[in-house]
Protein backbone atom coordinates (compact mmCIF):
# COMPACT_ATOMS: atom_id res chain seq x y z
CA UNK A 1 0.00 0.00 0.00
CA UNK A 2 3.26 2.52 -0.08
CA UNK A 3 3.56 4.76 -2.78
CA UNK A 4 6.03 7.11 -4.25
CA UNK A 5 5.91 10.74 -5.18
CA UNK A 6 8.59 12.56 -7.17
CA UNK A 7 9.74 15.17 -5.67
CA UNK A 8 11.47 18.43 -7.77
CA UNK A 9 11.55 20.76 -4.61
CA UNK A 10 14.30 18.67 -2.36
CA UNK A 11 17.65 19.35 -3.17
CA UNK A 12 19.88 16.02 -4.57
CA UNK A 13 23.24 14.78 -4.18
CA UNK A 14 23.81 15.28 -7.77
CA UNK A 15 21.35 17.00 -11.24
CA UNK A 16 20.90 13.35 -12.28
CA UNK A 17 19.65 11.87 -8.68
CA UNK A 18 15.71 11.89 -8.40
CA UNK A 19 14.05 12.38 -4.88
CA UNK A 20 10.44 10.60 -3.61
CA UNK A 21 8.59 11.05 -0.54
CA UNK A 22 7.47 7.67 0.45
CA UNK A 23 3.83 7.75 1.91
CA UNK A 24 2.41 4.70 3.19
CA UNK A 25 -1.41 3.39 2.43
CA UNK A 26 -3.42 6.14 4.56
CA UNK A 27 -0.94 9.29 2.63
CA UNK A 28 1.22 9.30 6.34
CA UNK A 29 4.51 10.18 5.42
CA UNK A 30 7.25 7.27 5.40
CA UNK A 31 10.59 8.99 4.46
CA UNK A 32 12.32 10.45 1.60
CA UNK A 33 13.87 7.96 -0.99
CA UNK A 34 16.98 8.72 -3.67
CA UNK A 35 17.81 7.17 -6.47
CA UNK A 36 21.09 8.12 -8.40
CA UNK A 37 20.93 5.71 -11.19
CA UNK A 38 24.21 6.37 -13.86
CA UNK A 39 27.50 6.20 -13.31
CA UNK A 40 29.89 9.06 -14.06
CA UNK A 41 33.47 10.24 -13.28
CA UNK A 42 34.87 9.94 -9.99
CA UNK A 43 31.70 8.24 -8.50
CA UNK A 44 32.16 4.19 -7.38
CA UNK A 45 31.53 1.57 -9.43
CA UNK A 46 28.92 -1.16 -7.67
CA UNK A 47 25.85 -0.65 -6.34
CA UNK A 48 24.50 -0.01 -2.84
CA UNK A 49 21.87 1.50 -0.48
CA UNK A 50 22.69 4.24 2.29
CA UNK A 51 21.04 5.52 4.70
CA UNK A 52 21.41 9.95 4.93
CA UNK A 53 19.33 9.54 8.09
CA UNK A 54 18.73 6.25 9.70
CA UNK A 55 14.90 5.75 11.30
CA UNK A 56 14.82 6.62 14.99
CA UNK A 57 11.55 6.57 17.71
CA UNK A 58 14.14 8.63 20.15
CA UNK A 59 14.28 11.10 17.63
CA UNK A 60 11.22 11.50 15.88
CA UNK A 61 13.18 10.91 12.75
CA UNK A 62 11.74 9.41 9.38
CA UNK A 63 14.49 7.73 7.35
CA UNK A 64 16.09 9.30 3.94
CA UNK A 65 17.36 6.59 2.08
CA UNK A 66 19.45 6.27 -1.20
CA UNK A 67 20.05 3.81 -3.58
CA UNK A 68 23.37 4.38 -6.20
CA UNK A 69 24.02 2.09 -8.81
CA UNK A 70 25.96 1.90 -12.02
CA UNK A 71 23.68 1.61 -14.81
CA UNK A 72 23.93 2.57 -18.61
CA UNK A 73 22.90 5.84 -19.61
CA UNK A 74 20.45 6.79 -21.97
CA UNK A 75 22.16 8.00 -25.31
CA UNK A 76 20.07 10.18 -27.70
CA UNK A 77 16.96 8.22 -28.49
CA UNK A 78 17.44 5.43 -26.63
CA UNK A 79 16.45 4.98 -23.40
CA UNK A 80 18.51 3.09 -20.83
CA UNK A 81 18.35 -0.39 -21.34
CA UNK A 82 18.68 -2.74 -18.48
CA UNK A 83 20.26 -6.42 -18.61
CA UNK A 84 18.56 -8.87 -16.74
CA UNK A 85 21.63 -8.88 -14.29
CA UNK A 86 20.98 -4.75 -13.98
CA UNK A 87 17.54 -5.69 -13.51
CA UNK A 88 18.15 -8.14 -10.33
CA UNK A 89 20.27 -5.21 -8.57
CA UNK A 90 17.64 -2.47 -9.28
CA UNK A 91 15.34 -5.21 -7.40
CA UNK A 92 17.98 -6.22 -4.67
CA UNK A 93 18.76 -2.76 -3.76
CA UNK A 94 15.63 -1.50 -3.41
CA UNK A 95 15.16 -4.43 -0.93
CA UNK A 96 17.77 -2.83 1.00
CA UNK A 97 16.16 0.19 0.59
CA UNK A 98 12.47 -1.23 2.12
CA UNK A 99 14.51 -2.27 4.43
CA UNK A 100 15.52 1.36 6.01
CA UNK A 101 12.51 2.85 4.64
CA UNK A 102 9.99 0.84 6.73
CA UNK A 103 12.32 0.83 9.73
CA UNK A 104 9.99 1.73 13.21
CA UNK A 105 12.73 0.79 15.94
CA UNK A 106 13.42 3.48 18.97
CA UNK A 107 17.11 3.27 18.81
CA UNK A 108 18.54 3.81 14.99
CA UNK A 109 21.69 1.67 16.12
CA UNK A 110 19.79 -1.03 15.38
CA UNK A 111 17.18 0.60 12.90
CA UNK A 112 16.94 -1.08 9.19
CA UNK A 113 19.87 -2.73 8.05
CA UNK A 114 21.74 -2.44 11.04
CA UNK A 115 21.53 -6.28 11.99
CA UNK A 116 23.14 -9.77 11.64
CA UNK A 117 25.91 -9.82 8.40
CA UNK A 118 23.79 -13.34 7.84
CA UNK A 119 20.07 -11.55 7.99
CA UNK A 120 20.87 -8.25 6.36
CA UNK A 121 20.56 -9.97 2.36
CA UNK A 122 16.87 -11.26 3.30
CA UNK A 123 14.94 -8.05 2.28
CA UNK A 124 16.97 -7.65 -0.58
CA UNK A 125 17.10 -10.82 -1.82
CA UNK A 126 13.79 -11.49 -1.52
CA UNK A 127 12.89 -9.14 -3.83
CA UNK A 128 15.58 -10.87 -6.95
CA UNK A 129 12.36 -13.70 -6.61
CA UNK A 130 10.04 -10.94 -7.85
CA UNK A 131 12.45 -10.07 -10.58
CA UNK A 132 12.63 -13.03 -12.29
CA UNK A 133 8.91 -14.59 -11.50
CA UNK A 134 7.34 -14.81 -14.96
CA UNK A 135 4.04 -13.41 -13.69
CA UNK A 136 5.89 -10.03 -13.38
CA UNK A 137 8.79 -10.29 -16.26
CA UNK A 138 5.27 -9.88 -18.37
CA UNK A 139 4.36 -6.57 -16.51
CA UNK A 140 7.75 -5.23 -16.93
CA UNK A 141 9.85 -7.15 -19.58
CA UNK A 142 8.92 -5.21 -22.51
CA UNK A 143 10.39 -4.07 -25.80
CA UNK A 144 11.02 -0.63 -25.40
CA UNK A 145 10.03 0.01 -29.18
CA UNK A 146 7.06 -1.95 -29.85
CA UNK A 147 6.02 -2.54 -26.38
CA UNK A 148 5.31 -6.24 -26.49
CA UNK A 149 5.76 -8.45 -23.79
CA UNK A 150 9.08 -10.76 -23.57
CA UNK A 151 8.25 -13.48 -25.33
CA UNK A 152 7.27 -17.31 -22.97
CA UNK A 153 10.40 -18.82 -24.68
CA UNK A 154 13.04 -16.43 -23.82
CA UNK A 155 11.44 -16.46 -20.38
CA UNK A 156 11.71 -20.47 -20.15
CA UNK A 157 15.39 -20.02 -21.54
CA UNK A 158 16.04 -17.58 -18.71
CA UNK A 159 14.62 -20.21 -16.47
CA UNK A 160 16.92 -23.13 -17.44
CA UNK A 161 19.59 -21.16 -17.54
CA UNK A 162 19.51 -20.61 -13.51
CA UNK A 163 20.05 -24.07 -13.24
CA UNK A 164 23.18 -24.08 -15.20
CA UNK A 165 26.82 -25.16 -13.63
CA UNK A 166 24.35 -25.12 -9.88
CA UNK A 167 26.45 -28.35 -8.58
CA UNK A 168 29.73 -26.69 -9.38
CA UNK A 169 28.67 -23.11 -8.02
CA UNK A 170 27.03 -24.73 -4.77
CA UNK A 171 30.57 -26.84 -4.48
CA UNK A 172 33.32 -24.03 -4.92
CA UNK A 173 31.57 -21.57 -2.82
CA UNK A 174 30.87 -23.85 0.23
CA UNK A 175 34.93 -24.83 0.02
CA UNK A 176 35.56 -21.27 0.78
CA UNK A 177 33.30 -20.79 3.48
CA UNK A 178 34.29 -24.12 5.62
CA UNK A 179 37.68 -22.77 4.51
CA UNK A 180 36.89 -19.11 6.21
CA UNK A 181 35.55 -21.04 9.63
CA UNK A 182 38.55 -23.30 9.65
CA UNK A 183 40.73 -20.54 9.87
CA UNK A 184 38.19 -18.78 12.57
CA UNK A 185 38.08 -21.50 14.66
CA UNK A 186 41.93 -22.50 15.22
CA UNK A 187 42.89 -23.36 18.74
CA UNK A 188 46.05 -21.52 18.70
CA UNK A 189 47.47 -18.23 17.35
CA UNK A 190 50.61 -19.96 16.39
CA UNK A 191 52.04 -18.93 13.29
CA UNK A 192 50.96 -21.81 10.09
CA UNK A 193 51.90 -22.07 6.62
CA UNK A 194 48.81 -21.09 4.87
CA UNK A 195 49.30 -23.55 1.51
CA UNK A 196 49.31 -26.40 3.51
CA UNK A 197 46.68 -25.48 5.91
CA UNK A 198 44.23 -24.38 3.22
CA UNK A 199 45.50 -28.04 1.53
CA UNK A 200 44.77 -30.30 4.81
CA UNK A 201 41.03 -28.23 5.35
CA UNK A 202 40.09 -29.15 1.63
CA UNK A 203 41.59 -32.84 1.61
CA UNK A 204 39.61 -33.01 5.34
CA UNK A 205 36.35 -31.60 3.22
CA UNK A 206 37.21 -34.05 0.26
CA UNK A 207 36.78 -31.49 -2.39
CA UNK A 208 37.07 -33.03 -5.86
CA UNK A 209 40.31 -32.14 -7.80
CA UNK A 210 38.28 -30.85 -10.64
CA UNK A 211 36.78 -28.32 -8.26
CA UNK A 212 39.31 -25.33 -6.76
CA UNK A 213 37.76 -23.45 -3.83
CA UNK A 214 36.59 -20.26 -4.91
CA UNK A 215 38.91 -17.99 -3.11
CA UNK A 216 42.39 -19.05 -2.00
CA UNK A 217 43.70 -17.97 0.92
CA UNK A 218 45.94 -15.80 -0.59
CA UNK A 219 43.82 -13.33 -1.92
CA UNK A 220 40.47 -14.02 0.09
CA UNK A 221 39.89 -10.49 0.94
CA UNK A 222 36.53 -10.81 2.22
CA UNK A 223 37.68 -12.51 5.45
CA UNK A 224 40.89 -10.99 5.74
CA UNK A 225 40.90 -7.36 4.38
CA UNK A 226 39.75 -4.38 6.61
CA UNK A 227 37.74 -3.65 9.44
CA UNK A 228 33.95 -4.57 7.68
CA UNK A 229 35.28 -8.12 6.69
CA UNK A 230 33.50 -11.45 6.68
CA UNK A 231 35.65 -13.39 9.45
CA UNK A 232 34.16 -16.35 10.23
CA UNK A 233 31.17 -15.05 8.59
CA UNK A 234 31.26 -15.94 4.67
CA UNK A 235 28.66 -18.56 4.82
CA UNK A 236 26.29 -15.70 4.82
CA UNK A 237 25.85 -15.28 1.91
CA UNK A 238 24.28 -18.96 0.93
CA UNK A 239 22.23 -18.72 4.25
CA UNK A 240 20.92 -15.41 3.07
CA UNK A 241 20.14 -17.53 0.27
CA UNK A 242 18.01 -19.96 2.20
CA UNK A 243 16.25 -17.20 3.94
CA UNK A 244 15.24 -15.45 0.41
CA UNK A 245 13.92 -18.58 -0.84
CA UNK A 246 12.22 -19.96 2.10
CA UNK A 247 10.31 -16.68 2.42
CA UNK A 248 9.55 -16.07 -1.18
CA UNK A 249 8.19 -20.12 -0.86
CA UNK A 250 5.83 -18.40 1.91
CA UNK A 251 4.15 -16.50 -0.70
CA UNK A 252 3.72 -19.07 -3.45
CA UNK A 253 2.33 -21.18 -1.09
CA UNK A 254 -0.65 -19.00 -0.77
CA UNK A 255 -1.04 -19.21 -4.88
CA UNK A 256 -0.51 -15.12 -4.34
CA UNK A 257 3.26 -13.36 -5.28
CA UNK A 258 1.15 -10.28 -3.96
CA UNK A 259 -0.83 -12.07 -1.15
CA UNK A 260 -1.77 -8.54 0.84
CA UNK A 261 -1.39 -10.71 4.52
CA UNK A 262 2.14 -12.40 3.42
CA UNK A 263 3.28 -8.90 2.48
CA UNK A 264 2.10 -7.13 5.96
CA UNK A 265 3.64 -9.65 8.16
CA UNK A 266 7.05 -9.65 6.06
CA UNK A 267 6.52 -5.38 7.14
CA UNK A 268 6.06 -5.59 10.07
CA UNK A 269 8.53 -9.00 11.67
CA UNK A 270 11.10 -8.62 9.29
CA UNK A 271 11.02 -5.00 7.35
CA UNK A 272 10.28 -2.54 10.36
CA UNK A 273 12.32 -4.91 13.56
CA UNK A 274 15.78 -3.95 11.92
CA UNK A 275 17.38 -5.76 14.73
CA UNK A 276 15.50 -4.41 17.66
CA UNK A 277 14.83 -9.03 18.32
CA UNK A 278 16.82 -11.70 17.52
CA UNK A 279 16.59 -12.88 13.78
CA UNK A 280 15.34 -16.62 14.22
CA UNK A 281 12.68 -14.98 16.60
CA UNK A 282 11.55 -12.48 14.18
CA UNK A 283 11.81 -14.98 11.08
CA UNK A 284 9.72 -17.25 12.99
CA UNK A 285 7.41 -14.60 13.65
CA UNK A 286 6.88 -14.24 9.97
CA UNK A 287 7.42 -17.86 8.59
CA UNK A 288 5.44 -20.05 11.39
CA UNK A 289 8.01 -22.29 10.89
CA UNK A 290 12.27 -22.03 10.72
CA UNK A 291 13.49 -21.87 7.68
CA UNK A 292 13.93 -24.59 5.54
CA UNK A 293 16.95 -25.53 2.78
CA UNK A 294 14.41 -27.12 0.44
CA UNK A 295 12.91 -24.10 -1.70
CA UNK A 296 16.59 -22.67 -2.21
CA UNK A 297 17.63 -26.48 -3.57
CA UNK A 298 14.69 -26.65 -5.55
CA UNK A 299 15.53 -23.14 -7.23
CA UNK A 300 18.84 -23.64 -8.07
CA UNK A 301 18.82 -27.53 -9.54
CA UNK A 302 15.53 -27.52 -10.12
CA UNK A 303 12.37 -29.59 -8.79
Amino acid sequence: GITFEQRNDLPLPHPEALAFEVKDADGSPIGIYYVDYFPRPGKSQGAWMEAFRPQSGLLNSTPVITNVCNFTKPTGETPALLTFDEVQTLFHEFGHALHGLLSQCTYPSVAGTNVYRDFVELPSQIMENWAADPEILKVYARHYKTGANIPQALIDKLQKSSHFNQGFATTEFMAAALLDMAYHTRKTTDPIDVEKFEKETLEKLGLLPSITVRYRSTYFAHIFEGTDSYASGYYAYTWAEVLDADAFAAFKETGDIFNPEKAKAFREYILSKGSSDDAMKLYLAFRGQEPSIEPLLERRFGS
